[in-house]
């Protein structure tokens, strides 16, 4: 990460000329020539394609990292994507139905895909600019505004398409896409209420989503376990936006701070077609099929994270066998960028190791106990 804004000087300074010009609705596509006109609809369809649900997002993302792996932000989206996915189908698995009624589950699903949503079909259309531009070898990030995409993300890519400068890049666009679900779905009224209030305890300590988790697979001449090894992060006060836009930075860091970690993380991903079923890295513990016959009370099943009965795993089903696609109202129109001070985001975070596993396992042991204490209260 930057440890001083001044090696980024050009961009500081073209984000301090955008943030004083007053803020202009979007343009229209019909303003500008056929020809870019037809760039624009060719982006905008193929996002509408991908953007379908978790796993055709999380595909989107990795596909489009083979192609261009200068562009880190995208295997980073698609490994963050990968945990949305396990958080949608943990609503359906074998303990939060448990914990939360049918329509919390509703609500906090509604809520993890709404955001996903949005932020894919705010990324995408960069990334796709971004992939014409290079093909034609010619800049075309003019045409962001006429994708509504914000005016810092105009400069962050003009920036990098003369520097090649990868890092900035990543956290420029965790800057923005965080900073443009902030409104859209963090403050909004509605699932501030039923989501973070009312299920803030529950989120925290019980559902998974204080972790971030990244399988890895080493070579086959270091291979020395039966399963991935897993990295990533904690996530804290999930409401704060600085906190959100910390904790990416620090997933780019256990990602990318480390070239074998990297290459082993890249090689589960290859390696692991993504369903959402936490089966996908533990198959040893998850299945996404029931093992058990339907019982009204919950016996204890995991000791240090392994299965005291190994016929009996945790349920963990795959995403498009318990959620159907949902069709979004469009998103809110409006750009969030107002102050060049923003950039202070891209200094330097500590240096992060990444070390999440048994963090992870003592986080599946509370849930555990969470499901059987429900069991014990109410009968």
């Amino acid at each position: 990460m930057l440890k001083d804004l001044r090696s980024i000087s050009p961009l500081i300074k073209e984000l301090k000329k955008r943030s004083k010009e007053k803020i202009k609705p979007f343009p229209e596509a019909s303003q500008i020539p056929q020809s870019d006109q037809v760039i624009i609809r060719d982006i905008q369809q193929e996002t509408v394609e991908y953007n379908r649900n978790n796993v055709t997002r999380t595909n989107a993302y990795y596909f489009f990292y083979e192609r261009h792996p200068e562009i880190h932000w995208s295997f980073l989206a698609h490994m963050v994507s990968r945990n949305a996915g396990w958080n949608m189908t943990d609503l359906k698995g074998e303990w939060l139905p448990r914990l939360l009624r049918a329509d919390q589950r509703k609500v906090f699903f509604q809520f993890l895909e709404r955001g996903n949503w949005l932020i894919f079909q705010d990324a995408y259309p960069q990334l796709l600019l971004y992939q014409e531009s290079k093909r034609r070898n010619s800049n075309l990030f003019y045409l962001l505004p006429f994708l509504r995409i914000s005016r810092f993300m105009e400069a962050v890519w003009n920036y990098f398409w003369k520097e090649k400068d990868s890092l900035t890049l990543t956290v420029g666009l965790i800057i923005n896409e965080q900073n443009y679900i902030e409104k859209r779905v963090i403050s909004n009224p509605f699932y501030q209420e039923q989501v973070l209030a009312s299920l803030e305890f529950k989120l925290q300590e019980l559902l998974n989503l204080n972790q971030i988790i990244f399988p890895s697979l080493p070579s086959t001449e270091r291979k020395t376990r039966p399963t991935p090894e897993l990295f990533g992060h904690t996530i804290q006060h999930f409401a704060s936006l600085h906190q959100r836009i910390t904790l990416g930075k620090r997933l780019y860091s256990v990602l990318f701070g480390s070239r074998k970690r990297l290459l082993s993380i890249q090689r589960w991903a290859k390696q692991t077609a993504h369903t959402a079923s936490r089966k996908d890295y533990w198959p040893h513990l998850f299945s996404t099929v029931k093992d058990s016959v339907p019982d009204p009370s919950y016996q204890k099943r995991l000791e240090h994270c392994q299965l005291k009965h190994p016929r009996i795993r945790i349920y963990s089903p795959m995403l498009n066998h318990v959620w159907p696609d949902v069709l979004h109202q469009a998103a809110e129109v409006g750009d969030w960028f107002s102050d060049w001070k923003v950039a202070e985001e891209f200094l330097q975070e500590e240096e992060i190791h990444g070390e999440i596993e048994e963090t992870y396992c003592r986080t599946l042991e509370k849930i555990e106990l969470a499901v059987m204490a429900q069991d014990a209260l109410f009968p």
